[in-house]
Parts: C-alpha cells; sequence; structure tokens
C-alpha cells in the first residue's frame, strides 16, 4: 500500500529552522521518474508548490518564495525526502504536504500533512 508519512512540524521563532522528513512505501521510490515534492497550504489560500526533487537524479525545482532559505535532499536508502527550512518567516506558516508523483504512470499520493507555524 502506497504511503507517505511526514513528521517533523512545529512552532518556530522568525529566523528559525526546522527540518520536515516524509518517509514513503508500497513504491519503488528511487525509480526513474519519481518526483518527491512539498506543498504547502496556508489558511484561506490555494495549494501550493514548495520545492520537489528527482529521486533517479537529483534534479530540484523551488518555489521563487523559497529559494535560497529552503533545501529538497532525499535519501534513497531511507525512502525519505526532507526538506530544510531556514531562515523562516511568519508567512511562511502553513500545512506542508509530501507528494509523490510518477511522470510516466499514474502513481500519485499525499501525506497527511504537517502543521509548520512561524510566530514570536
Amino acid at each position: 500500500q502506497l504511503q507517505l508519512v511526514e513528521s517533523g512540524g512545529g512552532l518556530v521563532q522568525p529566523g528559525g529552522s526546522l527540518t520536515l522528513s516524509c518517509t514513503a512505501s508500497g513504491f519503488a521510490f528511487a525509480e526513474y521518474g519519481v518526483i518527491m515534492s512539498w506543498y504547502r497550504q496556508a489558511p484561506g489560500k490555494e495549494r501550493e508548490l514548495v520545492a520537489s526533487i528527482a529521486t533517479a537524479g537529483g534534479s530540484t525545482n523551488y518555489a521563487d518564495s523559497v529559494k535560497g532559505r529552503f533545501t529538497v535532499s532525499k535519501d534513497n536508502a531511507k525512502d525519505t525526502v526532507y526538506l530544510q527550512l531556514n531562515n523562516l518567516k511568519p508567512e511562511d506558516t502553513a500545512v506542508y504536504y509530501c507528494n509523490a508523483k510518477h511522470r510516466f504512470t499514474t502513481l500519485e499520493s499525499w501525506g497527511q500533512g504537517t502543521q509548520v507555524t512561524v510566530s514570536s
């Protein structure tokens, strides 16, 4: 059964850091074509793409709003993708979701989400 389990959210002060993790199961995490992404959704706003990484090649993509502050990485041996959030701002407050998608098949799945709150 395909499953994504996120962890690492919490409350942090502006300028602080957090690391989110998403561990996958039920599919070939490192297979060519798999893209792991982090999305976020703030109250009253649409869900937006934050960052993504290709598990087989490592190429990454970031939203302009997080470039230079967030870093997406992966550990294929652990079937896990990470999102390092640095220099957090109040506008980064949202529920962060992990997403798995295969470019060449119908595979797609979402995690349950983890809350990140940036506040003093």
